[in-house]
Formats: C-alpha cells, sequence, structure tokens
C-alpha cells in the first residue's frame, strides 16, 4: 500500500451489492430505520458482541428509552443497569455522554456527516460512517474489525496494521472501493443511497457470516474468485498484526455481606471507581485475599461461608473471584446499639441495598448472577 484501484477492484462493489440483497441480513430491528440514533445504539452495541446477545439488549433499550432525549435525560446508573451483561462498560457511559451531547450541541439532531459525527464522544470513525452511509446516504467508507479482515484476505494486504500508516493506507484502500453509479437511476455525483447502504451492510453481512476469523466459507463468498488470501490457501493469515494484547491475572476474595431475613434481605454494595474494571458499576466489596477478608471479620456478628471461586474473562485479565457469604443475624443488633455503625465502619464506602432494588441497579454481570441465586445459606 498505497495501491491503485484496478479493473478487477472496480467489479468488487457490485458483486458484493448483488449478494448483499439475494443473501445479507435484512431483518435484523435496526435495519428497519434509517433513524440515526438506532443504528449508532446498535453500532455500539454490536461493537465486540455477537448479534444474537444484542437482540434483546437493543429492544429494551428502545422500550426504555425510545429516543435521544430520553437516553441523555437517564441517570447513568439505570443506563448501566440496562447494559449490565454485554460487557465494555466503557460503551455505555460513552453512549450516555454522546446522547447528552446530542441534545447540548445539536438540539436533539444527529449530525449528517461522519466528520461531524465522529466529534462527538465515544463515536470513532468507522462508527461515524456506518451512520452516515445508512442514514444520510454519504459515500464513506467503514473499517471496523470484520472489514479489515474482509479486505486484507480479497487484496492480500499482508501490512501490520498495529502500525498507525498501514491502518491509514488501508482507510484510503476502503474509501477506493466504495460504489459509484453501480445502480440504475444513480447520477453523475455518486452513488445513489441505496448502493452505499448495501454496499456497507454486505460488508458487515460477508465479515459476520462468511469472512470469519476462523473457517471462512470461501465457496459461498461473491469474492471468492479474486481473493488473494484464497488462492493463497491461507486466509487465517490476515489481517497481520503483531501487537498482541498482554493478558493478566489477579484474584480478589468478595464479601457478600448480607442482613435482615429472607423476606427483606438488603446487600452491601460499593460502587467502583471512574476508571478501571467495572467502572461506576455497584459490586461487592474486594479484598486481596481470603487472610484479608477474614480479617476484616474477625470480630463480626454471624457467619461467614466460603463459595467456590469461579473466573471471570475479560479481554485483557483472567480475573478469579471467591465469594464469601456473611450473614448478619437477623434479630441483631439488639445491643449494643451502637454494633451495625461500626461494622459499617470497617467496610469499603457503599450502602445497603434490598436486593431487588440491587438487581435493577447497574451490576457486573458475575454479581447480578451471584445475587439472583441467592446465597446458599
Amino acid at each position: 500500500m498505497p495501491r491503485r484501484v484496478s479493473g478487477t477492484d472496480a467489479e468488487l462493489a457490485p458483486a458484493l451489492i448483488a449478494w448483499q440483497r439475494v443473501h445479507g441480513r435484512h431483518a435484523l430491528p435496526w435495519q428497519r430505520s434509517r433513524d440515526p440514533y438506532h443504528v449508532w445504539l446498535s453500532e455500539v452495541m454490536l461493537q465486540q458482541t455477537q448479534v444474537s446477545t444484542v437482540l434483546g439488549y437493543y429492544e429494551r433499550f428502545l422500550a426504555r428509552f425510545a429516543d435521544v432525549a430520553a437516553l441523555a435525560a437517564a441517570h447513568e446508573d439505570e443506563v448501566l443497569a440496562l447494559w449490565s451483561g454485554l460487557g465494555y462498560y466503557s460503551r455505555a457511559r460513552n453512549l450516555h455522554r454522546c446522547a447528552q451531547a446530542v441534545v447540548a450541541r445539536h438540539g436533539g439532531q444527529f449530525p449528517r456527516s461522519a466528520p461531524s459525527l465522529a466529534e462527538l464522544p465515544g463515536i470513532g470513525r468507522s462508527t461515524a460512517a456506518a451512520i452516515a452511509a445508512f442514514c444520510f446516504g454519504e459515500r464513506v467508507a467503514i473499517l471496523d474489525g470484520n472489514v479489515k479482515r474482509v479486505l486484507t484476505r480479497v487484496l492480500g494486504i499482508a501490512d501490520d496494521l498495529a502500525q498507525a500508516r498501514h491502518e491509514r493506507a488501508l482507510w484510503a484502500v476502503a474509501q477506493s472501493l466504495l460504489p459509484h453509479g453501480v445502480e440504475a437511476g444513480d447520477s453523475g455525483a455518486g452513488a445513489a443511497p441505496g448502493a452505499i447502504q448495501a454496499y456497507t451492510q454486505g460488508l458487515m453481512d460477508l465479515g459476520a457470516t462468511l469472512c470469519t476469523p476462523r473457517k471462512p466459507a470461501c465457496d459461498a463468498c461473491p469474492w471468492a474468485g479474486p481473493c488473494v488470501a484464497r488462492a493463497e490457501g491461507r486466509p487465517e493469515a490476515y489481517p497481520v498484526k503483531t501487537r498482541k494484547l498482554k493478558r493478566g491475572t489477579r484474584s480478589h476474595a468478595l464479601l457478600w455481606l448480607l442482613r435482615g431475613d429472607a423476606a427483606a434481605r438488603q446487600v452491601w454494595l460499593v460502587q467502583k471507581p471512574a476508571q478501571g474494571v467495572w467502572a461506576g458499576l455497584w459490586t461487592l466489596p474486594e479484598y486481596e485475599d481470603e487472610a484479608a477478608l477474614d480479617a476484616a471479620t474477625a470480630d463480626w456478628p454471624g457467619e461467614g461461608r466460603w463459595l467456590p471461586p469461579f473466573k471471570h474473562v475479560l479481554t485483557h485479565l483472567d480475573w478469579t473471584l471467591q465469594p464469601c457469604v456473611w450473614q448478619l443475624p437477623v434479630s441483631w443488633p439488639d445491643s449494643p446499639a451502637d454494633s451495625l455503625p461500626s461494622v459499617e465502619a470497617m467496610l469499603p464506602a457503599g450502602r445497603w441495598w434490598a436486593v431487588d432494588d440491587a438487581l435493577a441497579a447497574g451490576l457486573p454481570a458475575p454479581i447480578r448472577k451471584l445475587l439472583q441465586a441467592g446465597p446458599p445459606l
């Protein structure tokens, strides 16, 4: 790279559009609308998440936040609660901040161009392009992970995308491949909105359904003929990105502290800082290890019970968590009168939650699972 568009390259867009019309995905709920709020919401949810997982979350979000103004007016805790289980919670916080920016800066109307959309919080270049292409017919390229894989395979681009200059060059290639006048009725000024939308959706569909990271279905691909990676017999060698994410390990003990009887049980939760893993979510207090938790609870009334540890797998981290359920006596504190405040003073800053209220708050998925299952007392 850089490279010039060849005659073969010019045939790619018509072939992909024809394939998308027949074999692409057409029944996804966000495809029924050209409302930029709907498209934006789906694009953010689909980042690093399977379509099958997103469907339910998408419908629940729209049921609660019908438009960008409703989302902007919500409390962040409610947004995080509806997001719980989707992971990558920075997406939810950026979603909320972006909605507020659209209302404050643009009167609740999304900008109509990709460069203007990319100025909003949390909207990257590819997401901005998707909104502009699908909603406004702008001739602008997307370049998410799926599209990088498709284009580098088809064109045989073996440059290391960990280097910014190679990724910039791939953006230029992606833009050069966009359709020009491929549908009847196009004007000389560029492709009709239908062509841009079909081509963009086709790229997404191709990467999601056929040109997958492992075992791609090359025989069904509309670009199988000119595909360099297929001719080489090594499609899984693309894209090339040498900088690998280093995985870490971590372990903590969790204090699942309860008070009250089964009919009115409450749990002590703490809110995570604004930065880091589970940022802004409510969770059980964490201790460095079992010994630290044992030392903190040594003189407490009631009793604790250790549960089996479990592993929570994050993109960059394998996190081993071991919960300890501690039930304070139901009749406590009868005396002394200051027993409860003395216990609370030894806890990380937080508050008591009724379990049903906690489940309606922003909880990490494994903590939600624990609270839903209930303590094995």
